[in-house]
């Protein structure tokens, strides 16, 4: 079976000519939930956003369900790939909780009942079925962190990727959306400084640092190894 997700030696520099990847490479396999740790400006979110076409590469190459990630392909791409930001904030912006998960099935040229049957199902996914009357703004923060996965799950992509998704989150708001991300089958690539999180939800570590991915193994080898953490900024508490 291909990998979901495939990174093959990609560059990236920013215009101001930063180089903020270099020649990193990586595979996910469908269904695998990864994390993505190292210290800021590391590359962590760089790499995320070549994974939905919103960067490109200065060389190398992405594919993700077997596509390339390229402006021919950006639809296909983004309806496979569902990026949740750390501020949900920037992702919820419509009257209602309902018109939030319904803006990406509408874009797509969905039927009416095929909305409403994506926005039930992304909402019960979530735990937040009962919210779709809500104004999204009125919500908790881990209350929108919820609704902002389920803007990605009426997509019905085949991978999640997840930028710091319980920063900002009491502990039992934190402890609910590890519950949730326990339970959804996509595969998922989660850029955090939540080392506990990582330790209870992801099997898998990668470690970036310089734009390069310095480690990557079991995530109980890679937290138990404290002078690779201490090397790149990372402390389990």
């Amino acid at each position: 079976m291909k990998p979901i997700i495939e990174v093959k030696n990609v560059f990236f520099a920013y215009p101001d000519g930063h180089q903020a990847l270099q020649g990193v490479s990586l595979e996910v396999a469908s269904g695998e939930k990864v994390a993505l740790v190292g210290p800021n400006g590391a590359g962590k979110s760089t790499l995320m956003l070549h994974l939905n076409g919103i960067l490109h590469p200065s060389s190398g190459t992405v594919r993700v369900g077997g596509m390339d990630v390229c402006d021919s392909n950006l639809a296909s791409v983004r309806g496979a790939v569902g990026l949740v930001f750390q501020d949900p904030d920037d992702q919820l912006f419509s009257p209602t909780v309902f018109d939030d998960v319904a803006f990406g099935p509408i874009y797509q040229g969905l039927s009416r009942a095929c909305v409403q049957e994506r926005v039930a199902r992304a909402l019960d996914a979530v735990h937040m079925h009962d919210f779709a009357g809500r104004v999204s703004h009125h919500l908790s923060t881990g209350e929108k962190k919820r609704v902002a996965v389920a803007t990605v799950l009426s997509m019905e992509p085949a991978i999640l990727v997840l930028d710091e998704p319980s920063a900002g989150l009491d502990p039992r708001a934190r402890r609910g959306l590890i519950n949730l991300l326990r339970e959804l089958p996509q595969a998922m690539l989660v850029a955090t400084h939540d080392l506990r999180l990582v330790k209870e939800l992801l099997h898998r570590t990668i470690v970036m640092d310089g734009g390069t991915i310095v480690a990557d193994g079991p995530t109980g080898d890679i937290l138990g190894d404290a002078a690779l953490l201490d090397a790149h900024g990372l402390e389990v508490y």
